[in-house]
């Protein structure tokens, strides 16, 4: 995987984030995963925007794969979005970029939102991939997505999620993880660190500091008016359930943002693995605009 990348641990002060890396320094893009993936989910669509031009980084999120962060706190604030856009901007202010491109799927979605919320100036572009904010998800919370998106709830319990799926972490996590589709040293490279009770930990903490911390933030934006003032493309899997519960996702998007474009595309949720070449289009022709 990632064939002429380099990589570094970048120290951002309470948290050590592994990076994958690559290009002159020209059009850089930030590449953030979803849970419970790892910055390895990007092997098929990282090299390809590499070959398109583009300057490539691929970091794991705090606590996920081989980075890690903080202890947990009672507040959740130590793995907020807000903590780990920081550690996303130290890691560009490292690789020498004071402006970027940012695209985030998943979780990764949530952290891109918050920076392009926290710090207008710094990213360029902006990509949101399967998301809403969480705000706009709890706020529509019913029936049907507690029933559909339930790992959200069970995962903000304290102490029982981290028993149930240490107890075999690849029973948990082998259904949505086939490695004939996501690609053999991908699907290695996830299943090593769920074997890591500290990355176990640390993704549940994103979703705590989701249904807590994460949404006062935004409600906090909403009520200041601030809005997302980079260009941004919305992308949404077709064969995933985020059109079926809120229909189009850009009529939603379009009160957080003031330049909004963007499509369905044919994959189920981890569109980076099932589409690269679709997902590979639909960025450099978004980015190079």
């Amino acid at each position: 995987m990632f064939e002429g990348f380099e990589t570094v641990d970048v120290d951002t002060g309470d948290a050590r984030i592994f990076v994958r890396h690559a290009g002159d320094g020209r059009r850089p893009v930030m590449l953030l995963h979803g849970h419970p993936r790892t910055s390895a989910t990007w092997h098929r669509v990282a090299p390809r925007l590499l070959a398109l031009g583009h300057t490539v980084i691929c970091p794991d999120l705090r606590g996920y794969g081989r980075s890690t962060g903080p202890a947990p706190t009672p507040d959740h604030a130590a793995h907020s979005k807000r903590a780990v856009a920081e550690d996303m901007l130290a890691v560009a202010r490292h690789l020498g970029h004071d402006t970027f491109d940012l695209v985030g799927h998943d979780r990764g979605s949530y952290v891109a939102l918050r920076m392009a919320l926290d710090v207008p100036e710094r990213v360029r572009r902006l990509v949101l991939m399967d998301c809403l904010p969480l705000s706009e998800h709890l706020d529509r919370a019913d029936a049907e997505f507690a029933t559909a998106w339930w790992h959200w709830f069970f995962f903000a319990q304290p102490e029982i999620p981290e028993r149930v799926i240490a107890a075999d972490p690849v029973a948990w996590y082998r259904p949505k993880s086939d490695p004939a589709i996501m690609g053999a040293e991908n699907h290695h490279e996830l299943m090593q660190a769920v074997h890591r009770p500290s990355v176990v930990r640390a993704m549940l903490e994103d979703y705590r500091a989701g249904l807590t911390l994460d949404r006062r933030h935004e409600e906090a934006d909403r009520a200041a008016g601030r809005r997302v003032q980079a260009p941004t493309l919305i992308l949404w899997s077709l064969r995933d359930d985020l059109e079926r519960l809120y229909g189009d996702p850009l009529r939603i998007w379009r009160s957080w943002a003031d330049d909004v474009v963007g499509n369905g595309i044919d994959s189920g949720h981890h569109i980076a693995e099932e589409a690269p070449e679709e997902l590979t289009c639909a960025l450099h022709r978004f980015l190079a605009r």
